[in-house]
């Protein structure tokens, strides 16, 4: 990787970069508008599968952060890319909600508890006993088990939820068959980006809050990486990780003014 190339494309991840659940976080808007200015291709992303585009736009723009529709990339959506690619016109069994179902029908998936292809499971609010029974007896009978993303948990304002990553391993330890996670820290995710921006990695950055998750699948997909500290990963956990991301910041507003300029490494991960 050559850190002096310039960044002629941007990805981010939303929730601890941009948002706080609906609370905007400082700079967000004004990185946003800065990239539309710029005219740089960018995405945002995010491992949440329960929303469509339309929706999670809806939310941002609420935040007061307009993000279009088409820079909004999901796990959902690059879970139905890699399927389209693996195995075009298929059918799955499907955990999930709308984000899910809606990207899985716009490649030509047929939804079905017969004999499906896959059994996809994502992110939903309404976990049902009967819908995770039927997912074991499916994976049993043959169906390939994929999951959009590897999060065990996730945030409310009543505190800790269950995610895709939780019921994936209460699937697997009832079958004894894992799934192939799509989202991140699986560096797919940020191979269909770059794909559907028609990027090279040489010459995109990916911020994220999180070291385990947007770092990591950032670095393993050759981009440069900046961990803003607004998330998950504070700076002083940063040195517990066996690798590093190119900058450290504390928050997106110290990535404003850095759209159109090259991103380098420093020599201390330190914010600033």
């Amino acid at each position: 990787m050559n850190p002096s190339r310039s960044v002629e494309t941007w990805l981010t991840d939303m929730d601890g970069v941009l948002v706080h659940e609906e609370v905007p976080i400082p700079g967000a808007q004004e990185f946003i508008e800065r990239l539309k200015e710029s005219g740089l291709g960018f995405l945002v992303l995010t491992n949440n599968s329960i929303f469509t585009p339309r929706d999670l736009r809806a939310r941002l723009l609420g935040s007061g952060i307009d993000v279009p529709e088409s820079a909004i990339w999901t796990s959902a959506l690059a879970t139905a890319q890699f399927l389209a690619d693996q195995r075009p016109h298929g059918t799955a069994y499907v955990v999930g909600e709308a984000g899910l179902t809606t990207a899985l029908h716009d490649i030509g998936y047929v939804m079905t508890d017969r004999d499906p292809d896959y059994v996809v499971l994502g992110e939903t609010r309404t976990y049902s006993f009967e819908a995770i029974t039927r997912a074991i007896r499916l994976i049993e009978a043959g169906a390939r088990f994929i999951a959009t993303n590897p999060d065990v948990s996730g945030p409310s304002v009543h505190g800790t939820l269950p995610a895709t990553g939780s019921v994936a391993a209460l699937i697997s330890t009832a079958t004894g068959r894992k799934p192939y996670y799509i989202g991140k820290p699986n560096p797919l995710m940020m191979r269909s980006a770059l794909n559907r921006l028609d990027a090279h990695s040489e010459t995109t950055v990916m911020i994220g809050d999180r070291m385990d998750t947007d770092i990591i699948s950032g670095l393993e997909a050759g981009l440069r990486t900046i961990l803003v500290t607004t998330g998950s990963t504070k700076a002083e956990h940063v040195e517990h990780f066996p690798y590093r991301p190119t900058r450290v910041v504390e928050s997106i507003a110290d990535v404003v003014d850095w759209v159109g300029q090259p991103v380098t490494p420093v020599e201390s991960a330190q914010p600033g």
